[in-house]
């Protein structure tokens, strides 16, 4: 009955954060509006150094799809053996074909150069063109979760789907829900589900200390972000999402 809360973390301040707010696990990113690449070598080794939960960084080098090419391939090896040296828990790795299937042979080389760390299969799950046979590659492969939105933009509408997965799994691998996870919904979604792994960013965006702002550049331009705010993950919101969570799975 155990509820696990994981923190998408984008800096090592939002990793502290988490772990203040009572996060089981952080999954470490980059570049969050591009739903996270590989964070630096030195935002891993210090967040490393500043919390003691499980950290996974994400072993992924660009956004876009998930079909990567020779050379990229390497990089994410190169990762996941800095990642071990650095005393991580884990990673957070993905790879597709060009037909929507898992890349079994590769994401096994990922898995098997990682370990001892554990493997989660991140949301390359929801691009897949058949979920159930998905689950079953990433099963094979020896991953210790699937991140997944229900092939859905949100848990919340691919609740039905996450609820099918659970009972498929049949404890055989951890069903993880995120993308749009938060306080206001998480009693609705354990409900809903049978999940008991969440996985949220629990951030908004404080208010730059700059002063003097030129209002003739825009440097983002992005919609809904503002241009002088930092995105942070909030202590507060972690310690509501776990209290309301674990309420739920106690009732």
């Amino acid at each position: 009955m155990s509820f696990t809360l994981e923190i998408c973390a984008a800096s090592v301040a939002s990793c502290i954060a988490a772990e203040k707010g009572g996060a089981s696990r952080i999954e470490l990113c980059d570049n969050l509006l591009e739903g996270g690449t590989t964070p630096s070598y030195a935002t891993i080794a210090l967040a490393r150094e500043k919390v003691k939960i499980d950290l996974y960084p994400i072993i992924r080098p660009r956004g876009g799809d998930f079909l990567y090419s020779d050379l990229e391939f390497e990089v994410m090896k190169k990762d996941i053996e800095l990642c071990k040296q650095l005393g991580c828990n884990g990673v957070v790795i993905g790879i597709l074909t060009p037909d929507g299937r898992v890349d079994k042979q590769r994401c096994k080389i990922l898995t098997s150069l990682a370990w001892p760390m554990g493997v989660t299969f991140h949301r390359a799950f929801d691009m897949t063109d058949n979920p159930f046979e998905a689950l079953e590659d990433i099963i094979a492969i020896g991953c210790e979760r699937i991140l997944t939105s229900g092939a859905r933009n949100t848990a919340v509408e691919g609740a039905a789907l996450l609820k099918d997965l659970v009972t498929r799994a049949n404890d055989r691998i951890a069903i993880m829900a995120g993308s749009g996870v938060r306080a206001n919904n998480i009693a609705q979604l354990i409900t809903a589900t049978g999940v008991k792994e969440y996985h949220t960013s629990a951030k908004a965006y404080e208010e730059s200390k700059m002063v003097y702002r030129n209002p003739n550049v825009s440097m983002g331009g992005i919609p809904g972000v503002p241009e002088y705010g930092i995105s942070a993950t909030q202590q507060k919101e972690v310690e509501l999402i776990r209290e309301i969570g674990e309420k739920t799975l106690l009732s």
